[in-house]
């Protein structure tokens, strides 16, 4: 079966959220779609339209016109099984004492490693993104340096893999919270494979917002490997929900953005402990004074 997609830039989110909204009544119509902003400081977004049929181009051009969008770029995807690419293409990742595999690979799990299993059909957050590995290696550091949390969330958990990396080091219940409910489901099953269920619990969750995340606070220690602006977003919240002397360990930020990360944390109360660059990718920790 041929995939299809139509890309294009809009000047806004509004711009950007109406034009996923209006593929919706194209015929054929999307199987999946999806927005981001593209992180340069020029305030634009992409919008992806993905189709098993070839879409109708004349649709898609006036939806663009009317929303100042650029015109949409469509083309047609061979036929791959990407997960078996991906397993050829994606080694093992060590980050300090965390090993990332897939199942193919467990084998070469080295011994005292703390293993975590991650399937390449559920490749995003895997380890193998800077910001990830940025972030379970400054774990390792915080466990190296002897910090013993005993509350811990992961805010925009993904697949979990960072939930799951702090529940094999310390003795404790990790919350991960998620707003897409499909990554809830996904980071359940990871769970699950790598033999933490009871140990990490994971919620459909916008931030802090759910009760048993409230109910838990404060953290002594938490994760955000998300964007720039959610990150600067949630300093309000990071103030009321860690923990005095308590670190977030955050990502999902260009170098070129993480000095206006730290200044907003920083006037929040938590004040930069470490950077680290990785390629054009920072993992910063803070601390709660």
């Amino acid at each position: 079966m041929s995939t299809w997609t139509a890309l294009t830039q809009t000047a806004g989110r509004e711009a950007a959220e109406a034009l996923t909204e209006l593929a919706e009544d194209l015929s054929p119509e999307p199987v999946g779609t999806g927005i981001f902003e593209i992180e340069d400081g020029r305030g634009r977004w992409e919008v992806g339209l993905y189709f098993t049929e070839r879409p109708d181009e004349l649709a898609l051009a006036l939806m663009a016109a009317a929303w100042g969008a650029d015109p949409f770029v469509l083309s047609e995807l061979p036929e791959v099984d990407w997960v078996a690419h991906v397993r050829r293409e994606l080694s093992p990742v060590e980050a300090g004492r965390f090993f990332v595999h897939g199942s193919h690979d467990a084998d070469r799990v080295p011994e005292g490693a703390e293993a975590l299993l991650i399937e390449a059909a559920m490749a995003f957050g895997t380890g193998h993104h800077a910001t990830t590995r940025g972030c379970l290696l400054a774990l390792d550091r915080l466990v190296s340096e002897g910090f013993q949390p005993r509350r811990i969330v992961d805010v925009g958990c993904g697949t979990a893999v960072l939930a799951m990396a702090a529940a094999r080091v310390f003795p404790v219940i990790v919350l991960a919270g998620d707003i897409d409910p499909q990554a809830v489901d996904v980071a359940r099953a990871n769970v699950i494979a790598n033999g933490l269920l009871g140990r990490v619990e994971c919620v459909e969750a916008l931030g802090f917002d759910h009760p048993l995340i409230e109910g838990a606070a404060p953290f002594d220690l938490v994760f955000a490997n998300i964007l720039k602006q959610p990150l600067i977003d949630l300093v309000p919240d990071m103030a009321r929900y860690v923990a005095p002397g308590g670190h977030a360990i955050l990502s999902g930020i260009l170098a070129t953005q993480a000095d206006a990360v730290v200044a907003a944390y920083a006037a929040g109360g938590l004040a930069l402990e470490t950077r680290e660059d990785h390629g054009e990718w920072t993992t910063l920790v803070v601390r709660r004074g």
